[in-house]
């Protein structure tokens, strides 16, 4: 039940979120500090007026028109950083916001955010500009990924690093790594739903009235001709996904007889390149019927006169049908075909949950309330993706003022509108992987923190997120965030549920990642005589320094329940920030040493990083999309 209401909250979210027009720049410029224009050079920024001939029946601007320009921007900036030419690998989920009408102007900007070994990853914003009226809006963002061609011998070409300027610049950076992680495991999120019978079976009786899937199929061929590719001769993926879009709208416009309005595109993968010449079959069906939402699924597959078929591109896209007011319309029902469409049926249904989840999780603001997250397998990957990327996003802030300094021991401040943030940091004399390995292990931290009067492992989530549930002294009462008591100076307990995310670097430079936040459990409900915390982020980042040295940053949002411990430190009227630092730095040095066998088995897992595991997905990929041409 508690799922269903957060649902329930997230597609009210999702609805206000296509309502916002001219607002959504300027609340983003808002809540960004300024700083110095970007100075990426992979930057490439396109500037398209729309005509009527790349329009729908509504005036309004086709989404594969869009797409193309997109993968045409995209593609030019990786091209632009790589010095080689590209191929599109895979693009994440896309929601557009709005609609874009003949005569207004869509300005596109593509850099690439990061690169790793031989792929990057290249941020896409879209906006559209009214000429006559003076105003913009966002309508929609992605992340795509390029991989690099091989050289005409055979060898990979090795992409130079990118250096971030600005601020938002170092945000991209951070965080793709840990998008990379998210996409990498997209597939099997659905796999595990449907396995562990997260998913509710589809009631075929409630559907007898239901349109039948089969009316919905259309089946239609391409000729890649030589306006479709690129100058590598390939078809470029945005022809590709626009020829997609065309087929799935007619699908969708069967299902409920009207004009449907693409929504969204879930992330999507290109398994092989296609060429001037090849034939392209493009099979879309209606997967599922929601109450205000239809997904079409489609499959594209080229072949030759010659040949067995090969797959190149799957998609799944929501459509929506609006009234004349703007508001959704209630659709109609879906009947499956046996077999294949239950399966296509049941994949949808995980899918939405997917959707709604990520927006419910990602899409909220630190200062919402409630911060805790409902904590389940289902939504896991996603609450991961969120507390490590807030926490990097946080320390990327580049507007953190000294406070306080004692024996080489900073404590920060960032004042955020309503929220404070404080950061605290010393180099110590340990190896970044050993102290990474003594601090990522939660249930230590009473040894020398002494606000962790408790801290028990819950559940292990897996090798790198855990839950724990910690206990710590509550302030006296009445003081800020403390409940009032019967007996005047009665010290309470306070406990937390959070959620630790451990990261390694994914390549030389990236500090080592603890992230914390608290998520509920049901499992763990508020218990007499504790009151129940809850922590916005916070966590460590590990850098090594000089002489193997590391620099430990501690970061915190200062939720109302933090707030006392930390007011006193700030106005510089008390040192418990500097002791428990000091006591952690002991804790750290008192257990460098270990084995030398253990110290081997730390830099080799060290080394292993700094070659990034999440590089051999793009290496497959790049060996796929080019196998044509070996």
């Amino acid at each position: 039940m508690q799922r269903s209401s957060a649902h329930t909250a997230a597609e009210q979210k999702a609805f206000k979120m296509s309502s916002r027009v001219s607002g959504d720049l300027e609340e983003e410029e808002e809540e960004e500090e300024e700083e110095e224009e970007s100075v990426n050079p992979s930057e490439v920024k396109m500037s398209q007026i729309v005509m009527p001939c790349h329009s729908n029946h509504r005036q309004e601007l086709s989404v594969g028109q869009l797409l193309k320009w997109m993968d045409s921007t995209a593609c030019l900036s990786a091209e632009r950083h790589a010095g080689s030419p590209c191929v599109t690998a895979s693009m994440d989920d896309i929601h557009f916001e709005h609609t874009i009408s003949v005569g207004q102007v869509v300005n596109i900007k593509a850099k690439v955010n990061r690169a790793f070994n031989t792929s990057m990853e290249v941020g896409i914003q879209v906006s559209c500009e009214d000429l006559f009226a003076d105003r913009h809006w966002r309508v929609c963002h992605a992340y795509a990924t390029f991989v690099t061609q091989r050289k005409n011998d055979g060898k990979k070409v090795i992409l130079k690093p990118i250096v971030p300027h600005t601020q938002k610049e170092q945000v991209e950076y951070s965080v793709a790594a840990e998008r990379r992680r998210v996409r990498m495991v997209h597939d099997d999120i659905i796999s595990e739903l449907l396995s562990h019978g997260s998913i509710q079976q589809a009631d075929n009786a409630a559907v007898g009235n239901a349109v039948a899937a089969e009316r919905t199929k259309v089946e239609s061929v391409e000729l890649v001709l030589p306006p479709h590719a690129n100058h590598q001769v390939n078809t470029f993926g945005g022809q590709i996904m626009a020829w997609m879009v065309n087929v799935a709208t007619i699908a969708a416009s069967r299902l409920c007889q009207a004009h449907p309005t693409l929504r969204a595109i879930d992330m999507f993968t290109f398994r092989g390149p296609s060429q001037v010449g090849d034939r392209l079959l493009l099979r879309a069906i209606v997967n599922n019927a929601f109450k205000n939402s239809i997904e079409v699924g489609v499959r594209a597959e080229a072949y030759q006169e010659e040949g067995p078929n090969r797959h190149i591109n799957s998609a799944f896209m929501t459509f929506e049908v609006l009234d004349n007011h703007g508001k959704p319309c209630t659709l109609p029902r879906i009947r499956p075909e046996p077999v294949e469409g239950e399966r296509r049926f049941q994949e949808a249904i995980a899918r939405k949950k997917i959707r709604l989840d990520r927006k419910y999780i990602i899409s909220r603001k630190q200062g919402e309330v409630p911060l805790s997250v409902p904590w389940d397998p289902t939504n896991q990957v996603y609450l991961s993706y969120n507390n490590v990327s807030a926490l990097k996003m946080l320390a990327a802030r580049n507007n953190w003022r000294l406070s306080s300094e004692k024996d080489k021991v900073r404590l920060y401040t960032l004042e955020q509108k309503t929220m404070l943030s404080f950061r605290v940091e010393a180099e110590v004399d340990v190896p970044p992987h050993r102290a990474f390995c003594l601090l990522a292990e939660l249930s230590n931290r009473p040894s020398w923190d002494t606000h962790y009067q408790k801290c028990e492992l819950i559940y292990r989530v897996d090798d790198d997120d855990f839950l724990y549930r910690v206990v710590t002294p509550s302030v006296n009462s009445g003081g800020m965030g403390s409940p009032t008591s019967a007996n005047p100076g009665e010290r309470i307990l306070q406990d937390f549920i959070l959620l630790a995310s451990k990261r390694k670097p994914c390549s030389n430079g990236d500090p080592y990642v603890i992230a914390l936040r608290s998520v509920s459990l049901p499992t763990h409900p508020t218990t007499e005589g504790y009151n129940r915390g809850e922590v916005l982020c916070a966590g460590f980042t590990i850098l090594e320094t000089k002489n193997n040295m590391s620099l430990i940053c501690y970061y915190n949002q200062a939720s109302p329940e933090v707030l006392p411990y930390i007011s006193t430190d700030i106005a510089g009227l008390s040192s418990s920030f500097y002791h428990t630092f000091c006591s952690c730095r002991q804790y750290l040095t008192k257990n460098r040493l270990q084995s030398e066998s253990e110290e081997l088995t730390g830099q080799s897992q060290a080394a292993h990083t700094d070659s990034p595991t999440c590089e051999h997905e793009a290496d497959r990929l790049s060996v796929v999309l080019q196998s044509t041409h070996m």
